[in-house]
């Protein structure tokens, strides 16, 4: 940046406080003036806008439906002169605002009417902040917070509310300030609901995991058990003639026995990971998913059909039945030439709470 660059946009920390009329667009015309003629004679009455006026160290910028004070100073000061708007609101019940506050930086720019005015992401942000707020809050940046935690007696008032996406993407650390009577201690509306979204979020997460682990373990018992009954059976010893359809095996869409629509694809995933696992036999001939997708529901085609169709002679047929957080899966294995069982288990398993 050129020297005369740097001049005409010189760069300082200032401390901001942006005020909202709640409801202000609602507002007929006349109401509108009305209550700006209220905001003014509520911020000119503050005992800190006058000391920082006096000291020449405050900028007012209207907003059209607020105002934004900046102070250069103290970081207190806008913090202090919030909780005594707030204080002084309490005589002026229609009068309904929501502030923010940042410290960051900014810098002097000349309006089109050549005014002198103050731009920069201090205001910003100070916006963006308050707009996380509803009717009564005092919010501030994480930044602001830190400052007044250096002073003990702030520490009480401030209360952290973590991280909110606000515009553009930007994700901005809010912490409210409020005293047993200033401010408003419930949560703002749009941080709650951002909250709740990445709580369920994480649950959800969590629940992919535990399946995860779930599928995991049910597939490798299944898995381990048919293939040992394989490997030990004589089917993958008959003579080389009938060895082909002896070694084929089809793993049939698993039905789902429970309400839950969710279950559908619990139930899926259990099929997909028998047929990944048993796959991994080198002496059986596994078939594909693809082409046992058709016989969901096998009642429909009696189990000598699926296995003459497919040139196989066994079919591992199952169901997953979930109850709270118990998960029942049975299994069986049929001959389908003669169509008998050949071998059945059932396993259980307690899904833990989360």
């Amino acid at each position: 940046m050129s020297a005369e660059t740097g001049r005409h946009r010189r760069l300082e920390i200032a401390h901001v406080l942006f005020v909202d009329i709640v409801g202000y667009s609602k507002l007929l015309l006349n109401e509108q003036s009305e209550i700006l003629d209220e905001l003014n004679e509520v911020i000119r009455s503050a005992e800190q806008v006058r000391l920082a006026q006096d000291a020449g160290a405050l900028l007012r910028l209207p907003t059209g439906d607020g105002v934004a004070l900046i102070f250069r100073g103290s970081p207190e000061a806008p913090a202090q002169c919030a909780l005594e708007v707030a204080r002084i609101l309490k005589s002026h019940p229609k009068l309904q605002l929501r502030m923010g506050i940042h410290s960051g930086p900014v810098n002097e720019v000349t309006s089109a009417d050549d005014r002198a005015n103050i731009a920069g992401a201090g205001i910003n942000i100070a916006q963006r902040v308050m707009d996380c707020g509803d009717a009564g809050h005092i919010l501030l940046s994480k930044r602001v917070a830190q400052d007044l935690e250096s002073h003990e007696g702030w520490r009480p008032y401030l209360h952290d509310l973590g991280e909110v996406t606000v515009k553009h993407g930007v994700s901005i650390h809010i912490v409210n300030l409020y005293t047993d009577d200033l401010g408003e201690a419930q949560v703002p509306a749009k941080i709650q609901r951002e909250h709740d979204a990445e709580a369920i979020l994480a649950r959800r997460a969590r629940r992919k995991r535990r399946n995860a682990l779930i599928f995991g373990s049910l597939t490798a018992l299944v898995a381990i058990g048919l293939g040992f009954f394989l490997l030990r059976d004589r089917l993958l010893r008959r003579p080389i003639e009938t060895q082909m359809d002896a070694k084929g095996i089809a793993v049939l869409p698993f039905e789902n026995f429970s309400d839950d629509k969710e279950n559908a694809f619990f139930a899926d995933g259990i099929q997909d990971d028998i047929l990944t696992s048993l796959a991994k036999i080198k002496d059986l001939r596994v078939i594909s998913r693809t082409s046992v997708m058709g016989y969901r529901g096998a009642a429909v085609h009696s189990l000598r059909e699926i296995g003459k169709a497919l040139g196989i002679a066994n079919i591992l047929e199952g169901s997953v039945r979930r109850e709270g957080n118990r998960v029942v899966v049975t299994v069986q294995l049929i001959d389908a030439l003669k169509d008998r069982h050949l071998w059945a288990n059932r396993y259980d398993r307690t899904l833990a709470d989360s």
